[in-house]
Order: C-alpha cells, then sequence, then structure tokens
C-alpha cells in the first residue's frame, strides 16, 4: 500500500483530502509544518506528498511551501510531490514544476482528477523503481562477470553464476572461508576470484596444499623453521603463515591435514601467534583464511579423523561449488575454451552434455587436450572424444527405449530417495536427460 504524506496546517483540507485518498486504498500520513514533514519523509517510506504553500496564517507568498519542496528533493530527489495551490500562488507553483514537481492542483480541487494524478504518478514511481532494481541487477551482474572472467573462470550455468555471486560479496570481509566440492570441480578457481575482489587482492596470496605436507615437515612448512632445527635445514626457512602476513593464506585439501598438524592450526588461529621450529620467539601473524575440501568434514568430525573447534574457526561461511554433472550449461562453454577455434558437432556436443564427468573440468581439461592432441583439424565428433555414446547409456532392460511419463519419474524419485544418479539409471537416462524431463514436467526435486 502506497504512503502519502498530505502536509498542509489546515485541518480541515487534512480531513477531506485523507478521508478521499484511504476510500481509495491510500495509507495516509499529515503534518501541519514543514519541519514535521521532513522527519516523516527522513524516516518514513513515502510514496508521494501532497504540499500547501503556506503554513502562517499571516503569509501567502508561498515562499514557505518552495523551501519546502526543495528540502523534500535534497532529501529523496525522486520523490513525486504535488503543490496545493491558491489562485494567488499559480505562477510560483509553476516555477516549482518547472523544478521537478509532479504536479499541481488548485483549491478546491476535483476529486476524480486528483485521485486520477496520484494514481498515475505512482504507477509511474513503482515503474521506475523497478527499472533502478533491474539496472542495479545488470550492473552487478556485469560487474560479478567481468570479476569472473578477470580471473579466467569460465561458466554459463546458474548455479555457478549463484557461487561467483557469493564469493564476490563475501569478497569484502575478512572472514574465514570454506570452499567445498569435488575434486576437479573449481574450488581453486573460487579462492582466486575472492582475493581478487577481496581488500587484500594486492597483499600475498599463499597457496598451500595442506593434505600433500609431510607429516613430520608441517610445522617447519606451516610456520617455518632456524637453521639447524632439523637434519636438512641448513638455512631459516620462512613458512606459510610468515610469507602471507596481510595478505591471503590458501589452505587446498584441508580436509587431509592429519590431527596433528590440525592441532598446530588451530593454535595460530586462535591466537594469531606461533614459533618457527628451533626458535622460541613467537611472532605475530594477521593472515585472512581461505580453505578448501573435498570432504565431507562433518563425517569426519563424526569419526574423530577432525577436529570440531578447527572446523567452526575455518567454516564462518561456506560456498559449495556443484559438481560439473550439475551444471550442464558450463560443459559446452568449457569444452569451446578449452578447444579454442574448433567446431564441435551437434553428436559431440550431445556426448559432452550426457557424460556425467565424473573428474569434473579436470577431466574435461584432460580430454579436450587429449582430443586437440589426436585430432588437430576439422570438426570434432561425438566419437573423437571417446566418450560413452548416448545410446550405450540407455537402459533398455528398463524402459526399452520407451520415454518416460511424469508419473513413472516421480514414482522412481520416491523409489531411490531422490537420489538423481539412480533414477536416471533406473530410467535409462543420463543425468542430463533427466534434469530436463524434471524441469519439463514441473517436478520438484530438491525437496
Amino acid at each position: 500500500m502506497t504512503k502519502v504524506l498530505i502536509v498542509d496546517d489546515n485541518a480541515a483540507v487534512l480531513e477531506a483530502l485523507s478521508l478521499l485518498l484511504e476510500i481509495h486504498g491510500y495509507e495516509v500520513v499529515t503534518a501541519t509544518t514543514p519541519k514535521a514533514a521532513l522527519q516523516i519523509v527522513n524516516y518514513q517510506a513515502i510514496g508521494l506528498v501532497l504540499q500547501d504553500m503556506n503554513f502562517s496564517a499571516d503569509t501567502t507568498s508561498g515562499e514557505e511551501g518552495r523551501e519546502l519542496f526543495f528540502a523534500l528533493r535534497q532529501l529523496n530527489p525522486l520523490l513525486p510531490i504535488i503543490l496545493i495551490t491558491a489562485w494567488t500562488e499559480l505562477e510560483q507553483a509553476v516555477e516549482l514544476v518547472k523544478a521537478g514537481a509532479a504536479d499541481y492542483i488548485p483549491k478546491p480541487w476535483d476529486d476524480s482528477k486528483l485521485i486520477t494524478t496520484i494514481k498515475n504518478l505512482v504507477a509511474l514511481g513503482q515503474a521506475a523503481s523497478q527499472n533502478r532494481v533491474l539496472k542495479q541487477q545488470a550492473a552487478n551482474f556485469d560487474n560479478t562477470r567481468q570479476a569472473a572472467v578477470s580471473i579466467g573462470l569460465v561458466y554459463e550455468s546458474a548455479a555457478m553464476q549463484r557461487v561467483v555471486d557469493m564469493s564476490v560479496q563475501v569478497a569484502k570481509s575478512d572472514v574465514p572461508v570454506l570452499i567445498t566440492g569435488p575434486n576437479g570441480s573449481g574450488k581453486e578457481k573460487i579462492a582466486e576470484l575472492i582475493q581478487s575482489q577481496s581488500p587484500l587482492n594486492q597483499s600475498a596470496f599463499v597457496k598451500v596444499n595442506a593434505g600433500a605436507l609431510p607429516q613430520e615437515l608441517i610445522e617447519a612448512e606451516l610456520f617455518g623453521a632456524e637453521t639447524g632445527a632439523f637434519t636438512s635445514a641448513n638455512k631459516t626457512r620462512i613458512g606459510r603463515f610468515e610469507a602471507a602476513h596481510q595478505g591471503t593464506l590458501f589452505l587446498d585439501e584441508i580436509g587431509n591435514l592429519p590431527l596433528s598438524g590440525q592441532v598446530k592450526l588451530l593454535r595460530v588461529l586462535q591466537t594469531g601467534e606461533f614459533e618457527k621450529l628451533g626458535s622460541v620467539k613467537t611472532q605475530k601473524t594477521d593472515v585472512r583464511i581461505i580453505s578448501a575440501t573435498n570432504s565431507d568434514l562433518t563425517r569426519d568430525i563424526a569419526n574423530g579423523a577432525f577436529r570440531e573447534d578447527l572446523f567452526y574457526r575455518l567454516n564462518v561461511i561456506e560456498i559449495n561449488v556443484p559438481p560439473l554433472n550439475e551444471r550442464g550449461d558450463d560443459v559446452l562453454a568449457l569444452a569451446k575454451h578449452f578447444l579454442p577455434g574448433r567446431d564441435i558437432s551437434l553428436t559431440g556436443q550431445q556426448a559432452l552434455q550426457a557424460y556425467a564427468w565424473p573428474g569434473n573440468v579436470r577431466e574435461l581439461e584432460n580430454v579436450c587436450r587429449r582430443v586437440s592432441i589426436l585430432h588437430p583439424d576439422g570438426t570434432l565428433d561425438a566419437d573423437d572424444f571417446g566418450l560413452p555414446s548416448i545410446s550405450g547409456e540407455v537402459n533398455t532392460e528398463r524402459k526399452g527405449g520407451k520415454e518416460p511419463s511424469k508419473s513413472e519419474i516421480e514414482a522412481a524419485l520416491t523409489e531411490f530417495n531422490g537420489t538423481i544418479s539412480k533414477v536416471a539409471r533406473y530410467l535409462g537416462l543420463s543425468r542430463q536427460a533427466l534434469y530436463r524431463r524434471l524441469d519439463k514436467y514441473g517436478i520438484d526435486y530438491k525437496s
């Protein structure tokens, strides 16, 4: 419901206009002085103002109304303002219309004309507001898309757009971020995107594969070591936390870090302090932590393989990168990116989209590298990629090539508790083919 502010020092005018507007479905707020009107506009969501030109019994110049008009415009330049004028103030009202007033009405006013004017102005205001929202959304989309392109992130799917939007949003803060998703899905690219959009984008960005650190060298790798701290330490080693000071440290495969390493990592995250191996001098570090894992850390916590207190230190915000087989629109975009200038036939495109890509983006990149070497020229067909054919995926025992009905799909979803891979296999469809049919029939498969 649009809220209309009426500003007039005449109680009879306020009562008459309030009744008229309320009958036509508007919420009405009234003020008898310019000061009160400005306070209302400053603190309430006013959609339109009806204002008189004079507020003192001994004044007819319209100057008070003029001052109020420009004060309201300063508070909200887009607020529609209708002036209520006497015949003697007509010239002043025309001047203010040229300055941006929406319209003016003479005293006494015509009820039907006034309501028509208000309806038109409210509709125009709502349309303009919606247009501003759409423009802002488009600008935000362009900005996030440009940010992704700048670090080489290729995507077309709505699922990845949501990941990119969230990454750009959280980049502005300094809280720890945990990126989850299967191997090869692009977690490191998301970490790079967060870093590129953060206030620390000109500072150090240190990457370390936490799961690949030898257990006996974890402390030296993370915190550094003095000369002679262990057998092969023939010079002072700078640790990753020291190298990333006042920057960002990306801890990849954090789920594979052994418990002994988790204890050491937890301490520095809690206190911001550490000692180099072989040193008693405590050093301070100030780093933003981004971590990534393909593990189910909640399951690992239950199994005693991952510390719960460390999990909550790392997982202030979680960003999940979906597997490639849930981002169908990304497959061709990535294939064209990995095969620049190459034409892919329709059967080739179908083969790429029908394949499940268990190795995700990394597997797709490797397939494209192989095909570019083995088939350097000409249009690429399905056979060139060496993927299972679409027909080869059909379960002839179940469907015999028949198109599954909506009821059969729903029954299969119930039978397999909504597990898409099992439903697709049972119906003799690829996952992408099943997704298309779910969308076609309007079946809710996320619940």
